[in-house]
């Protein structure tokens, strides 16, 4: 299933963001600890081209904490990029990424240059929460669904850092299907663009497959089900989701286990790798060959069309 949601609001910021790249020396780019990978704009990345980029894992707390060190890992070694993992809950974490964007420009060492810094990210990833925890109070406004901001504001932080918050956008076409599933899990695509029955399926079979144990404890299961299917059954009869009749609500058994993954319930999930991420964009590229070529079979055989009727 492919999910798709880039209202208006987006196609403009991403116009002004790039409006305004000239006067930036560099952009934090937000991230979700859970789905690093999913949640980076490929569209936002061909943008900031080759300007230091520091990538903040938020909600590494609602993360896998070993996950997230692979991660960090894995960020590190791509070029001109710093990588740092931080939780609401741990305000440390927070006020050091000032100084971690200030080691970057050497050459403004001695604080007495502004620094220009433009925050990225898609919908719903924390990016206003860890504004308001950078500046010490409320600037930016949160929320627990998507598209919350809606446009450009300049913020002054410590260490005369100049920080441009920009509104959390996705990208056109999410050509990784899995990717829009785990992004529509995680909350970043509006409820209202998904279906939570799609969403649940999947998200069943990730954690039968990384994280048993942690069903079993959730829902005090005997043994860990055969598929995804009985998992919803026994999530259903579990939380007393049972319909008259006797028949289980598999729809409320759906948002139980969804909610449950975005609220942190069932404990520190990372639902992808490093070894996964490869592994899909190796099968996008694979499907753009294909649709490509499709692409030239098709234009080949209306020119041939073309010839044919000219000739007679």
């Amino acid at each position: 299933m492919n999910i798709q949601w880039f209202p208006g609001h987006m196609h403009k910021a991403i116009k002004e963001i790039k409006e305004t790249l000239s006067k930036v020396d560099m952009f934090i780019e937000v991230l979700d600890a859970r789905i690093p990978y999913s949640s980076q704009n490929p569209v936002l990345q061909q943008v900031r081209g080759e300007k230091p980029c520091l990538q903040v894992l938020t909600k590494s707390d609602l993360a896998d904490p070993i996950e997230t060190k692979q991660w960090l890992e894995y960020i590190l070694e791509q070029q001109n990029t710093q990588c740092r993992a931080i939780s609401m809950r741990r305000r440390g974490e927070i006020k050091k990424l000032t100084g971690v964007c200030r080691g970057l420009f050497s050459h403004k060492a001695n604080g007495l240059e502004a620094i220009k810094v433009m925050i990225v990210g898609i919908p719903n990833v924390g990016k206003s929460s860890l504004i308001n925890a950078l500046s010490g109070r409320v600037i930016a406004k949160t929320g627990n669904e998507p598209a919350v901001t809606k446009r450009q504001q300049r913020i002054e932080l410590d260490n005369n850092i100049i920080l441009l918050d920009t509104p959390g956008v996705l990208w056109p076409n999410i050509e990784n299907p899995y990717s829009g599933l785990r992004l529509g899990i995680t909350g970043a695509i509006k409820d209202t663009a998904i279906h939570y029955n799609n969403l649940a399926y999947y998200a069943a079979e990730l954690l039968l497959d990384r994280y048993p144990s942690l069903l079993i404890a959730r829902y005090k299961l005997d043994q860990v089900p055969h598929d995804n299917e009985q998992l919803m059954e026994q999530i259903a009869r579990y939380r007393g989701a049972i319909k008259t009749g006797g028949k289980v609500d598999l729809e409320r058994a759906c948002n139980i286990l969804i909610n449950d993954v975005r609220s942190g319930a069932l404990g520190g999930l990372t639902l992808e790798t490093p070894q996964m991420m490869q592994a899909e964009q190796l099968e996008v590229e694979k499907q753009r060959a294909e649709k490509e070529q499709e692409k030239q079979r098709l234009k080949a055989e209306r020119k041939k069309r073309f010839k044919n009727r000219q000739s007679h």
